[in-house]
Formats: structure tokens, sequence, C-alpha cells
């Protein structure tokens, strides 16, 4: 296997070997990557922490001797780092390899970080929502990962990945995992409720108990969430149709 880590702050992952293609998805600094093959200046990979493929472009990672150790997070929704004389923004969720409350590294780069960062495998699921607030008022983006940008399906996937919990990238993929539940009433903090037309999923938000959904429509909001699905109070009908409700171990 060879592995490779995006070095800057955000890198689009597109359909196909081209700028113009759609983004279907993002990686943010730190994430790992297999390398499945390279045509001219693209990249097809494998994402190591939900197995999505797709390209990206070659000069968005640097290839790795082995997997970089990922404990830290960064908790802040964009924070300067210092590689030398040069700086980069980090944003909300970007990895820290090899983190020591102070430096992070890249095999023998190291990197000066000062901000706010948490380890994951030690975050109390207390926390849930706390840290989905923090993508609060985050506008809708199709493929998007990230505080400034992000869908539906990215925003679940990013609360969960500060439990050290590896989601699926899509909606529909979600939606395959995880216990079941009967009724929108058994709902509580942290399950995923999933919503779409007939057989077909595509949209998914976090529950928040008391009838309280937050998830990525338009921008990151906190709405109602009954038996009949997401109520939106300013528009005064429902938004989306609840299709199943489903609770991964935290």
């Amino acid at each position: 296997m060879e592995l490779a880590i995006c070095h800057v702050s955000i890198a689009p992952l597109r359909a196909e070997n081209s700028d113009r293609s759609e983004m279907i998805s993002q990686l943010l600094f730190g994430e790992c990557m297999e390398i499945l093959e390279i045509k001219d200046s693209w990249t097809w990979i494998r994402c190591l922490h939900d197995n999505y493929e797709a390209w990206i472009d070659n000069k968005q990672y640097i290839k790795l001797n082995k997997e970089q150790v990922n404990s830290h997070i960064s908790l802040q929704s964009s924070h300067v780092c210092h590689l030398g004389n040069k700086t980069m923004n980090l944003v909300l969720g970007s990895n820290l390899p090899n983190f020591d409350g102070i430096n992070f590294s890249i095999e023998k780069t190291k990197y000066l970080y000062n901000g706010k960062a948490i380890e994951v495998a030690k975050n109390p699921i207390s926390n849930l929502r706390k840290i989905a607030l923090k993508y609060e008022g985050a506008p809708y983006l199709w493929g998007g990962r990230n505080p400034f940008g992000i869908d539906c399906s990215g925003f679940t996937q990013m609360v969960y990945k500060f439990f050290s919990i590896s989601l699926p990238r899509d909606a529909y993929q979600q939606a395959s995992i995880g216990e079941t539940l009967n009724f929108v009433g058994e709902a509580r903090e942290g399950d995923l409720a999933f919503f779409g037309k007939e057989d077909k999923i595509t949209h998914v938000g976090i529950c928040l108990g008391n009838n309280e959904i937050i998830h990525a429509s338009g921008m990151v909001r906190i709405d109602t969430l009954d038996h009949v699905g997401i109520y939106n109070k300013e528009n005064k009908k429902y938004s989306h149709f609840l299709k199943i409700i489903k609770r991964v171990n935290l």
C-alpha cells in the first residue's frame, strides 16, 4: 500500500481528473489516503478514514513512509500554524499528527500549533452537542467537510470524527450501519436521522434530544424533528420526510 497525506488546509476531491469536475468530497489537513493510480497531474485515491475513492491534485498531498499517528484534531474554526517562516490556516477537524501540545509533525517536518486541540479517543460523548454547534451557521456546500462549507453527510461524518468514529461519506451509506430505532420518541442525543422519498435516502442529521435536530440544509441549523420529519418553523412547513433513525455506538 502506497500512502500519502493531505498537506494543504482543504483539498477538493473530484469525480474526474479535472479542476472542472464535480467536487464530491474534501480532505482536510493531516488526513491520510492510499494511492491507487496516478494519471498525469491527478491521483486516484482511497481515503483511509472512510474508504471513499476520488481524484486529487498531485500538488495537494505528499507521500508517506508509514501512516501517521492522529490522536488529536483542531478544535477551532480556523487557526494559523507555522512551518518555519510560512503560515497555514487549519480548519476545525484537521488532523494534527504526532501532536505534543505545541508542535505536530509529518514524518521529519515539524509544525508549530498553539491553538486548541482535542484528543479524540478521550472526548466524552457529553461533548457532542458542543461539537455539533461549532458548525452551526456553516453554509451548505455539496461535497464540503469544513465550517466554511459543508453538506449534510459531511457534517455528520465530521462531528462523529471528534469521537474517534469513522462514518461512511454519503447519507445512504451511513444509513446502512447502526441499530434501527422504532419510534422518534426513542431518539437521544447523537442518534442519526435519515430522510428521503420512497426508498431513497437523501438527507441526514444529528438528533439533539427534546425533538431537536441539527443538520446542514442551506446552512447548519437546528430544527424540530417529529414522526413526519423535519419541521422548519420559519417556513412553517416540513423540509424533509423521515425514513429511519439509527443509533451508532458512541
